[in-house]
């Protein structure tokens, strides 16, 4: 099966984690590369990604930087790592059945951040941690993987049309001052 792979090492400063790869971005090879997909614009405009575009010297990121981002203390993986044209195209299960994968991969590379993009991960993720579904919000969680903090941003893809691309920039801008 072709993916997307996981852009992860030691000790990142924040792990982004998705739902699954689109077909899309499998295609092209990056996370996040549909041109409507907010993440890119929303994050270059953040506070976040400072350091990042300062290192690379661009105004704006877009989806050919994730690879760099490692070097800056960001990581990309997902809850599920098979492809599918649209995330309700996942087969019942698929979403806990990467739980278990997911916190272990974690818990091994020890990041001080984990940025779940919905709370669909999170409500999947949570039973395997042994925590309760229900009564959470966005922003920072007050549980752990291994050592690393867990947040809950909005889902950037443009179906999730609950949240503005400025509401959804200012969600990665509480998540740099949580880092601070």
């Amino acid at each position: 099966m072709k993916t997307l792979p996981d852009l992860l090492r030691p000790a990142l400063d924040v792990v982004f984690v998705g739902i699954n790869p689109s077909l899309y971005s499998v295609e092209q090879g990056h996370y996040f590369a549909r041109k409507l997909n907010r993440f890119w614009p929303c994050f270059s405009r953040s506070r976040l990604s400072d350091k990042v575009r300062r290192g690379l010297r661009v105004e704006i990121l877009e989806p050919h930087h994730d690879k760099f981002l490692p070097d800056y203390g960001f990581g990309f993986t997902d809850l599920v790592k098979r492809p599918t044209a649209n995330a309700r195209d996942l087969k019942p299960g698929e979403l806990e059945g990467g739980a278990a994968t997911l916190i272990e991969k974690l818990a091994r590379r020890r990041p001080k951040m984990v940025c779940f993009h919905g709370v669909t991960i999170y409500r999947a993720v949570a039973p395997a941690l042994g925590l309760p579904v229900a009564d959470f919000a966005l922003g920072a969680q007050p549980h752990r993987i291994g050592s690393a903090a867990l947040f809950v941003v909005p889902n950037p893809s443009p179906a999730n049309a609950h949240f503005t691309p400025a509401q959804q920039t200012e969600w990665y801008d509480r998540l740099a001052r949580t880092l601070s």
